[in-house]
């Protein structure tokens, strides 16, 4: 007798017509999650990890609605509510760090001690989670991000666990030197190697050995100032 073919779980699906909602990409999607890209594809149910990380992620879910797919009760006027409205009340916004890493001389220093080479703070309501922000100096990710940009971060700490084609700062040492770049994060074809690429066509895109990494932070969000008045 045949077994019967999985399907995707019906929480996934519930989580995946949630995305839809949201109007934005996938992949973004996943990075606000924090799990690896086609992991809600997947045919199987799902880990207690995934769905802790979505409901971090996303609090004003309505949790019956996602476990059970029945939303809750009816409300006083008759209106059916599918989730929790994104603002139903005030939040507290995060409190972002922004640091001077070129006074910090390498990114693992600036994560080594956060509480030095601090630039002021930036407050943002409903974002994800992060570590701290930077200037961006450089144009290699031109047009996407330029010179003076304000880029927030997560740090990263197990250097195994990447997402490829997402947007990273990487500090490295090669031949002595210390380098400090913003740059998207592909697989190379050299074993062992990670290939940095830039959004800026002039750059060419450069293989560095992982090894080489002493620091390595995924860039959540960016802020461009327009006006200087």
């Amino acid at each position: 007798m045949q077994e019967k073919e999985q399907k995707i779980s019906p929480i996934k699906q519930r989580i995946l017509s949630f995305a839809e909602s949201l109007g934005i990409s996938k992949r973004t999607f996943y990075s606000q999650i924090g799990v690896s890209r086609g992991t809600l594809e997947a045919k199987s149910g799902i880990t207690e990890d995934v769905l802790a990380k979505f409901i971090a992620a996303y609090p004003e879910v309505d949790l019956n609605w996602l476990l059970t797919g029945i939303s809750q009760p009816e409300t006083n006027e008759g209106i059916q509510i599918l989730h929790t409205p994104n603002y139903t009340e005030k939040r507290d916004n995060q409190e972002i760090i922004l640091y001077n890493v070129t006074a910090a001389a390498n990114l693992k220093t600036l994560f080594n001690n956060p509480d030095q080479n601090i630039l002021g703070k930036i407050s943002i309501p409903d974002i994800p989670n992060c570590d701290g922000a930077i200037y961006v100096n450089g144009d290699s990710m031109y047009p996407l991000l330029k010179s003076g940009d304000i880029i927030a971060y997560k740090e990263v700490h197990n250097f195994s666990f990447i997402i490829f084609g997402e947007i990273y700062i990487i500090s490295f040492n090669i031949d002595g030197d210390e380098y400090i770049t913003v740059k998207f994060i592909n697989k190379s074809e050299q074993k062992g190697y990670i290939t940095l690429v830039s959004q800026n066509p002039h750059h060419a895109p450069q293989d560095i050995p992982i090894t080489a990494i002493n620091a390595m932070a995924l860039v959540k969000l960016s802020i461009r100032k327009h006006s200087f008045r």
